[in-house]
């Protein structure tokens, strides 16, 4: 089968030959990688390691595109600007992290509906037609399941006014949160229409949401139902109706709003965070039937670079999850640099041979 055949059969939970295979790599990692002569200079780790899906993330939903980012401090290892949200956001300057966010302009309703939700238009400034036109076309040429990729309704708020603010929001004035959501999922929406229109659908739509912490989500499944659930609906009704089916994204412990998201009508849930705890096992025992997944592997077993512990996480959780034919390979996060490349390559190759057919 092709990369595009078996993805497609995959998120449909259809025969295929094997399990999937996809990943996620921190900066680091490819320049060490690159750095010690097991890539070669600017080759892509899709190429190397043959994965069966290439993403795009084409659209800026920032409020002032026209904003260029201020500088507030800088010192030898960081730097804090202010964005085109009027966010603070601190960032290390010596290697890639996810940046802290410091502080927020919007913390309420007046302040959002003041200074982002007037800027938040379908402009053809937000599309990077170019960056989705070649990606796509060099997926065709590779035989690669091709997505859409972005952040959904949750990941667009939190970005804005904090999660303090976005939470507690949904406590005293949830009308306000509602709004930000229909904002976001209609401009989302739209923004997918005029870009499809011009440059054909994807083969799929991947959404990033993180919705959980370690332990426990952010949201009940009530107010999920209540706040949230909208806004998925909206999003992925629209790829449904172009036949596209939908994997979403969740880092943290989101095991209660599964039954929710599957309402709302993803077809697989990534990345499955153990350490957070989640359990790939006891997601396919509760909804194998419903839903594929991709991820679930325990990156920690990788960093530690013990092929002994590679392969008793592959072993225990491959030969149960591709029962149903809706699983592909991905560690639980993004591979840091303490992953040797021999301990990758050997989960890699390990994990497709257990995930054979």
């Amino acid at each position: 089968m092709t990369s595009y055949e078996r993805m497609q059969n995959i998120l449909r939970r259809k025969p295929v030959d094997r399990i999937g295979l996809y990943e996620h790599f921190w900066g680091d990692t490819h320049k060490k990688w690159t750095r010690e002569g097991h890539l070669k200079e600017g080759e892509p780790v899709d190429d190397h390691f043959g994965f069966d899906l290439m993403e795009c993330w084409p659209f800026n939903l920032v409020a002032r595109l026209d904003f260029k980012p201020e500088v507030v401090e800088e010192t030898e290892e960081t730097i804090l600007t202010r964005d085109g949200n009027g966010a603070l956001l601190r960032r290390h300057k010596l290697h890639d992290a996810t940046p802290e966010h410091v502080d927020f302009l919007v913390k309420d309703r007046r302040l959002w509906e003041e200074h982002v939700k007037p800027f938040l238009l379908p402009q053809r400034e937000r599309i990077n037609f170019e960056a989705y036109r070649n990606v796509k076309r060099a997926a065709r040429e590779k035989g690669r399941f091709f997505v859409w990729s972005g952040v959904n309704v949750f990941e667009l708020m939190h970005p804005v006014c904090g999660h303090e603010a976005m939470l507690m929001g949904m406590l005293t004035d949830p009308d306000w949160i509602k709004d930000m959501v229909k904002t976001y999922s209609e401009l989302t929406v739209s923004l997918m229409e005029i870009l499809f229109a011009e440059e054909g659908d994807p083969d799929g739509v991947w959404f990033y949401e993180d919705m959980g912490l370690k332990a426990r989500p952010f949201v009940s499944l009530d107010m999920y139902r209540d706040i949230i659930l909208p806004g998925h609906r909206r999003t992925i009704d629209f790829a449904k109706s172009r036949g596209l089916p939908v994997i979403m994204h969740s880092c943290g412990y989101v095991a209660p709003l599964v039954p929710g998201m599957i309402e709302a009508g993803i077809d697989c849930l990534q990345v499955i965070e153990v350490k957070a705890g989640m359990d790939l096992v006891q997601l396919y025992k509760d909804f194998g039937d419903r839903l594929s997944f991709m991820g679930g592997i325990d990156v920690r077993v990788l960093y530690s670079n013990d092929k002994g512990l590679i392969e008793q996480e592959l072993s225990s959780k491959i030969p149960i999850v591709k029962r149903g034919y809706g699983y592909a390979l991905h560690s639980d996060h993004s591979i840091p640099d303490q992953v040797e490349y021999d301990s990758y390559r050997f989960f890699v190759e390990r994990g497709l041979e257990l995930g054979h057919y």
